[in-house]
């Protein structure tokens, strides 16, 4: 009863100390545009960001671009999720497999996203392919190395009383492997979503005719800089309540983790 009874008092105060930051944000924003500390041109007030944010919710705009970069996310990271967990399960299992890969993906995982993108356009030209396969690299990457990294340190003891109760491959997986890798496993899952954003919105400033990163790239050029306000707070919305279903799904799936 008594920890029933600290755990409900902590709550508030976790909120709390959660919204102090952005209360204070807000504040020094309306300070700087309100005493004229920064100019409005390059920094819009929030009464005007907040009225561009209803006219163009109200429009649908706004949500028809959150939705198109939604579904190019949706496959791309999709994607490295099964990719990338299945052959880091198996390079994480198997050394040969491992020394094979890990020289040509170090390589490869040094060079920036934005860097791909040209060349990923003249594969693919400036359709969705090509957007999907830069999510797809950005967000790759991170789920690969947390997989592997969380089956390597899978506790040695537990592989040998596996080997003495004669435990096959596939069990040793299921039973060993996989629940001390998940926990790792989820932080590349979370890291691979929040590069997959930065990826689609770089994609889609720089060949693109629809989605959030080319509303921000043509009101930038438009000088309309509430609409590129509007934008950025979308990203930051959706990208926290993904990251919150993610963090979730992590809690259901790993429940020992919060017995620590």
């Amino acid at each position: 009863m008594e920890n029933k009874i600290k755990s409900l008092s902590k709550k508030p105060l976790t909120l709390l100390n959660a919204i102090i930051l952005p209360i204070l944000i807000v504040a020094a924003w309306h300070f700087a545009t309100t005493t004229g500390a920064m100019s409005t041109l390059i920094l819009p007030k929030i009464s005007t960001v907040f009225e561009t944010l209803l006219s163009q919710i109200k429009s649908g705009v706004l949500l028809e671009d959150v939705a198109i970069s939604l579904s190019r996310i949706v496959k791309g990271y999709g994607l490295a999720v099964i990719v990338g967990i299945l052959l880091g399960v198996v390079m994480g299992m198997n050394k040969i497999v491992n020394r094979f890969f890990m020289l040509t993906f170090t390589a490869i995982r040094q060079i920036p996203m934005i860097a791909w993108v040209p060349i990923l356009i003249i594969w693919f030209g400036i359709g969705e392919e090509s957007k999907v396969a830069v999510i797809f690299l950005a967000s790759y990457f991170p789920i690969l190395v947390n997989t592997i990294s969380g089956i390597q340190r899978t506790d040695q003891k537990l592989i040998e009383v596996g080997d003495m109760y004669q435990l096959n491959g596939w069990q040793k997986f299921t039973k060993i492997y996989l629940p001390s890798a998940l926990p790792s496993i989820f932080v590349g899952l979370k890291l691979g979503l929040s590069v997959s954003w930065m990826a689609v919105v770089g994609a889609e400033m720089i060949a693109a005719t629809s989605g959030i990163g080319f509303r921000i790239n043509d009101a930038r050029s438009l000088m309309q800089y509430p609409v590129v306000f509007c934008g950025i707070i979308a990203i930051a919305v959706v990208g926290v309540i993904m990251d919150f279903l993610i963090s979730g799904i992590s809690v259901l799936c790993t429940p020992w983790e919060r017995k620590r």
